[in-house]
């Protein structure tokens, strides 16, 4: 294998392998980001109806 050619492979899998990780922490951090999001807005209806419940 030419030596140019060894240093083109070696360079793709290496950004194909610094590609996947970025991604993954970003789907990581877009997972709890929601997660947290619906457990604010779960209790913000909670609130609602106890504040319901009340009147």
């Amino acid at each position: 294998m030419k030596r140019i050619s060894r240093t083109v492979v070696t360079a793709t899998i290496l950004s194909v392998a610094l590609l996947a990780s970025g991604c993954s922490d970003t789907w990581q951090g877009v997972k709890e980001d929601t997660s947290k999001n619906l457990d604010k807005a779960g209790d913000v209806v909670i609130k609602a109806g106890e504040k319901l419940k009340s009147e």
